[in-house]
């Protein structure tokens, strides 16, 4: 995972840098997350499109409440899109978030293929899409970001809603002011 490039306009470098810091987010004590989780893993052995709409519906409806915001709509789309540049690389959308229509899409299976996607995968990409939610109506950010900070926070609420100890994630530079995660170091500290 790479963080996007620091903006040049000041105000949104300002929230830019507030992202980045905001490194930890407040967790639900009790399971109910990770039994939500639990449903969404099982309707997608189902592989039934509606069976897995329904459980993430549930799954972000109970997240929107313990962060007291507004519910997002949330779409489980089949096939991901895969867009193919010059040079013949492709790459996948395994998920995005509209703002103006507070709308998450994830798709649920792979571009080529047509496989239903790992669980963790699809998990993953759920919880990332939420953090944009949040970044835009809890912390009231005009944008959302891929800091470091955003990827701590989706992190945080993945293994929680995953039921797993959290990795504690180690960033090396880039140039042009961005971080990369160093995955042997963070995979070795866990």
């Amino acid at each position: 995972m790479l963080t996007d490039r620091p903006p040049r306009n000041a105000a949104l470098l300002a929230q830019f840098l507030e992202s980045d810091r905001l490194a930890v987010i407040e967790l639900p004590q009790q399971d109910r997350l990770s039994r939500l989780a639990q449903s969404i893993d099982l309707a997608m052995k189902d592989g039934t499109k509606a069976v897995v709409q329904q459980a993430c519906a549930e799954f972000v409806e109970a997240t929107s409440e313990f962060y007291q915001v507004r519910k997002p709509g949330i779409r489980v789309l089949a096939a991901r899109p895969l867009r193919v540049r010059d040079g013949g690389r492709a790459t996948e959308l395994f998920g995005d978030y509209a703002p103006e229509e507070m709308l998450i899409r994830v798709w649920m299976r792979t571009a080529v293929r047509k496989q239903v996607t790992s669980f963790g995968t699809f998990l993953s990409t759920l919880c990332h899409e939420l953090i944009h939610h949040l970044d835009y109506v809890q912390f009231g950010f005009g944008d959302s970001p891929h800091t470091r900070g955003f990827y701590e926070r989706t992190a945080a609420l993945y293994h929680h809603a995953r039921g797993t100890a959290a990795k504690r994630l180690f960033w090396l530079r880039v140039p042009g002011g961005r971080w990369r995660i160093d995955w042997p170091r963070t995979n070795r500290s866990a």
